[in-house]
C-alpha cells in the first residue's frame, strides 16, 4: 500500500475538493458550451418552429451517422422509445417481454404500456446484464421480444442473446439509454438488435435540457412505423392509419442535443479516463472487499455510472456522506420485488444475482470534468472505511 493513497491532502485543499464535488456537475459542462447552446435556442425561438422541424431532422440525421445505422428517429422520452419499439413489433396484449428486474422501472413499466407482460431473467453478476442463459429459460410461446439493458454504460452479451432470440423467432429490442457510443465487437449498442431505445434524460452521457428519446433501426418498415406511431398514427391531418401517441421531441431539446453531440465523444473518453485512474489508485489501496466494474473484453464501456460493489455497500455509503462524498444507488429494489410487480408472483430469492446486487452496488462520481485531485478524495476516504473496517475486526478477535 502506498502512502501517497492513505495520505490526505492538506486540509484546506481537502476541504475545498470535496467541498465541489458533487455526484454529476453538468454546471461545469454547460460553461464549456453555453456559447453555443444559447445561439441554438436563440435560433430555435427566432424560427417559432418548436415541434418536430428541421432541428429534429437534422439531429435525427446526424445521430444516425453517429451509430453507423439507417435510420434514427426521435421521440419524447427513453420510456417512449422503448413503448414505441414494442408497439411497432406489434407485440401486444397476451404477449410476453423478457427483460433484467435490475434496471430503471421504464425498461419493464413499457412492457406494460405496450399490452404485454413483463417477464423477468437473472443477471450475470459480474456486468449486471442479463444472463442469456436466463433468457433461454424464460422463453415460451407468448414470448414475443426480450430487452437487454446494456446497464451503466456495458455492452450486454448481444452474440448469446441474438442466438437466443434467433432459435425462438423472437425480436430484440435493446435499452441503450446509458450507453450511447458503446461498442459491442465493434458494433454500436443499440443497432444490433431489431430496434434500440436512447433516453436524452439530462444525467445521460448526450443530456438534453429536459426529456428527449430516439430510436435506432436497420429497418425501413420499422422506421416508418414508428413516425407514424410517434403523431398518433397519422400521415395526413386528421386522417388517422392506427392508434399511436404523441411523442415528439422539440426543436429546443434537438437543437441543445446537436451542440452536445459534437462533443460526446471526447466527453465519453474523458469518462473512461476517469475509469481507469479510479481503477489505478484504487490499485495502489488497501480495499480488497471493493468490487470494480467490469469491462468485457472486445467491448466498450462508456461509464455513465462507475458502479463498485461491497458486501456493507450501506455503511461505506453512510461513511462517505460523512466525509462529503456524494453517491448514488442504481438500483436499491430489483423490479421484480416492487409492488407495482407484485402481479407477477415473484418471491425473494427468484432471481438471486439480480437481488444480491441490488443489495451491494454502490455508484461513485463520474462525469468528464471530474478531476484527479477529486478522484483521489474519493479514493482515500474509501480506503479509509475499509482501514477502519480492518481494524475493528482485529479487535474483535
Amino acid at each position: 500500500m502506498t502512502t501517497e493513497v492513505l495520505k490526505k491532502p492538506p486540509v484546506e485543499h481537502q476541504e475545498k475538493a470535496a467541498a465541489q464535488l458533487q455526484f454529476l456537475d453538468l454546471g461545469l459542462q454547460f460553461e464549456q458550451i453555453r456559447n453555443d447552446v444559447m445561439q441554438a435556442v436563440t435560433n430555435v425561438l427566432e424560427k417559432q418552429r418548436f415541434i418536430l422541424g428541421l432541428e429534429v431532422e437534422q439531429l435525427e440525421a446526424e445521430i444516425s451517422d453517429y451509430l453507423d445505422c439507417r435510420f434514427a428517429v426521435s421521440c419524447a422520452s427513453g420510456t417512449d422509445a422503448l413503448m414505441l419499439a414494442l408497439m411497432a413489433t406489434g407485440v401486444s396484449s397476451g404477449d410476453e417481454v423478457i427483460t433484467t428486474p435490475f434496471t430503471f422501472v421504464a425498461t419493464a413499466s413499457a412492457i406494460v404500456r405496450a399490452g404485454a407482460t413483463p417477464v423477468f431473467a437473472d443477471i450475470d453478476p459480474k456486468s449486471y446484464n442479463l444472463d442469456p442463459e436466463s433468457v433461454a429459460r424464460a422463453i415460451t410461446s407468448r414470448t414475443r421480444a426480450v430487452i437487454p439493458v446494456h446497464l451503466f454504460g456495458l455492452p450486454a452479451e448481444m452474440g448469446p442473446i441474438e442466438d437466443v432470440a434467433a432459435r425462438s423467432g423472437i425480436n430484440v429490442i435493446e435499452d441503450a439509454a446509458q450507453a450511447i457510443g458503446a461498442t459491442d465487437r465493434g458494433r454500436k449498442a443499440g443497432t444490433i438488435g431489431a430496434m434500440g431505445c436512447f433516453s436524452f434524460f439530462p444525467s445521460k452521457n448526450l443530456g438534453a435540457a429536459g426529456d428527449g428519446g430516439m430510436i435506432a433501426t436497420n429497418d425501413p418498415k420499422h422506421a416508418d412505423r414508428l413516425r407514424l406511431l410517434r403523431v398518433h398514427g397519422s400521415r395526413q391531418k386528421y386522417q388517422y392509419e392506427i392508434l399511436g401517441t404523441n411523442s415528439r421531441l422539440d426543436a429546443l431539446q434537438a437543437a441543445i442535443l446537436r451542440v452536445k453531440l459534437r462533443h460526446l465523444n471526447d466527453w465519453t473518453e474523458q469518462r473512461r479516463r476517469n475509469a481507469e485512474r479510479y481503477r489505478r489508485l484504487f490499485a495502489n489501496s488497501k480495499t480488497s472487499g471493493l468490487v470494480l466494474p467490469t469491462e468485457t473484453s472486445g467491448m466498450r464501456h462508456v461509464y455513465n455510472q462507475f458502479t463498485v460493489r461491497c458486501a456493507e455497500r450501506d455503511l461505506l455509503r453512510e461513511h462517505l456522506r460523512r466525509e462529503g462524498i456524494p453517491t448514488e444507488i442504481y438500483y436499491p429494489n430489483p423490479l421484480h420485488l416492487q409492488p407495482a410487480f407484485a402481479y407477477l408472483g415473484y418471491r425473494e430469492g427468484s432471481l438471486p444475482h439480480a437481488e444480491a446486487a441490488a443489495r451491494e452496488v454502490l455508484s461513485l462520481p463520474n462525469y468528464p470534468e471530474l478531476t484527479e485531485d477529486q478522484q483521489q478524495i474519493i479514493v482515500n476516504a474509501v480506503t479509509r472505511f475499509f482501514s477502519h473496517a480492518s481494524v475493528n475486526a482485529e479487535k474483535e478477535e
